[in-house]
């Protein structure tokens, strides 16, 4: 498709949401320096009604539908989806930054201006449909999350945090634009459309270069969503960086990297899926159980999220190795509810983590139950979800994410995935044993009273999570319907 040399209108429109982002930030900072405090609420003020005029904005352009920009961007029920996630994170990572950045004497402007623009750079990767606008996307987010993740410059573990994740992620980068570079060799397109189109006919003995292509861009995509093996980075930026920073980097940019996941693996390479599900099998039972028999080691809490997080990816992938739109949909959904329920783990371990982030450990949260009682059954919402129980969302996403699989006759996948469901259950029920049956240690003792913004940050998620428990089919049908359009 001819790119038009000027944008007309609609073009505009279809970009309108990553268009009020990065405008934001840019506003924040040039705010910044006339805002004599220091910590000032103003920014994420700006932030809170920037995101949910994007969103709205994502939602009316939905009616809308079609290409823009010469067909690189594609603005569907699935660029919908993931725009409204991941705006949605943004919401939830602004609410608890509040208190938290008062109690650092954190630069407000920097902060959520930094956000703003990561987010902008995921929303364009959902709605990329060329794999360099994709990767234009990809290091928009994260360059910005690089900074995020070394926010406090004085802090050494954010400082080891921040570098560690700046070069891992620069090299899982060169992956996947050596993957992009091979591609356009065999097809002659960059488009992924126009790439299924040029593949299809060769779905019974695609080239080498062609697999070696999708080889190359799976290990980029993996280490974007903290998949095994290429996790490595994950608990030591997760336990460095700010809190608030590690529930966004658990959160946005793994919703970000599975939905390029999903729009590159299950559009472009769909034809020649008989070719890498058996590396997305292999990735997905090596993550799941990497992730939770690391996890039953730790004594850090947010390092234990860290290891969680590998574990949840797993689950993702096993949703992708189903190749169907029942597992993109199941997917998708499980996205939605692990937002939720991470989120809002992150945002306690903020609340009690205190000035300078001293108490994060596990024993920490000793006879929280007795200091805050709803601080500590928000907490408990988040852990029974993170395990599976039912009547919360992450039941329902792993029931619709093996589901997929057993439809697709992944059984041993599926009963591999349940068995590794079974280990999670430990590390996750060892925190209600410290919350409710142990005595206040000094982290409980010491814990400031709820705040508005931290309050707000600990229900909206639980209400969420139990919302997607109760009544998941209004998600999940949107799920359904918006992955139809990757065909």
């Amino acid at each position: 498709m001819p790119v038009n040399a000027y944008p007309g209108a609609t073009d505009l429109l279809r970009f309108l949401p990553e268009t009020l982002l990065i405008l934001a930030g840019t506003l924040i900072m040039v705010l910044d320096p006339l805002v004599k405090r220091r910590s000032s609420p103003l920014f994420g003020h700006l932030t809170l009604l920037t995101l949910i005029a994007g969103i709205a904005v994502a939602i009316a352009g939905a009616s809308n539908p079609g290409p823009a920009f010469g067909g690189m961007l594609m603005v569907d029920g699935f660029a919908t989806f993931f725009r409204v996630l991941v705006m949605g994170v943004g919401i939830l990572i602004v609410l608890p930054s509040y208190p938290f950045l008062a109690r650092q004497d954190g630069e407000t402007g920097a902060f959520h201006a930094l956000l703003l623009f990561s987010i902008s750079g995921q929303c364009l990767m959902a709605s990329a449909s060329d794999l360099i606008i994709i990767f234009i996307g990809l290091e928009i987010s994260s360059i910005s999350s690089y900074v995020l993740a070394g926010f406090f410059r004085d802090d050494k573990r954010s400082n080891e945090a921040a570098l560690k994740y700046f070069l891992l992620g620069s090299f899982a980068t060169a992956f996947f634009l050596y993957g992009v570079a091979l591609i356009y060799g065999a097809t002659g397109t960059i488009n992924l459309d126009a790439v299924r189109r040029s593949i299809g006919p060769l779905r019974a003995d695609p080239p080498v270069m062609i697999v070696a292509a999708a080889a190359l861009m799976f290990v980029g995509l993996g280490f974007k969503v903290s998949a095994s093996p290429f996790q490595m980075w994950a608990p030591d930026v997760y336990q460095g960086a700010p809190t608030p920073v590690s529930a966004f980097l658990s959160a946005g940019p793994k919703a970000a990297g599975f939905a390029i996941f999903l729009r590159i693996f299950l559009t472009a390479f769909g034809p020649i899926g008989a070719h890498w599900e058996p590396l997305v099998w292999g990735a997905s039972l090596l993550s799941m159980t990497v992730g939770n028999f690391a996890a039953l080691t730790q004594t850090n809490f947010k390092r234990m999220l860290a290891y969680s997080s590998i574990a949840h990816a797993g689950y993702v992938l096993v949703a992708l190795a189903a190749r169907s739109q029942v597992g993109a949909a199941a997917a998708m959904f499980y996205l939605v509810a692990y937002a939720c329920m991470n989120i809002g783990a992150f945002a306690v371990v903020s609340h009690l983590s205190g000035r300078g982030e001293k108490y994060t450990d596990i024993e920490d949260f000793k006879g929280l139950a007795q200091k805050q009682p709803l601080t500590a059954a928000m907490l408990t919402i988040f852990l029974l979800s993170l395990i599976g129980v039912p009547l919360t969302g992450g039941f329902f996403g792993k029931f619709y994410i093996f589901r997929a699989a057993l439809e697709s006759h992944l059984v041993w996948l599926t009963v591999l995935g349940l068995l590794n469901s079974a280990v999670a259950a430990y590390y996750y029920l060892r925190i209600l044993v410290m919350m409710y049956m142990h005595e206040p240690g000094p982290a409980a003792e010491a814990v400031e009273p709820l705040s508005p913004a931290m309050g707000a940050a600990l229900i909206l998620p639980a209400l969420g999570t139990l919302v997607l428990g109760i009544f998941p089919g209004w998600v999940l049908d949107f799920a359904g319907k918006s992955s139809e359009l990757m065909r």
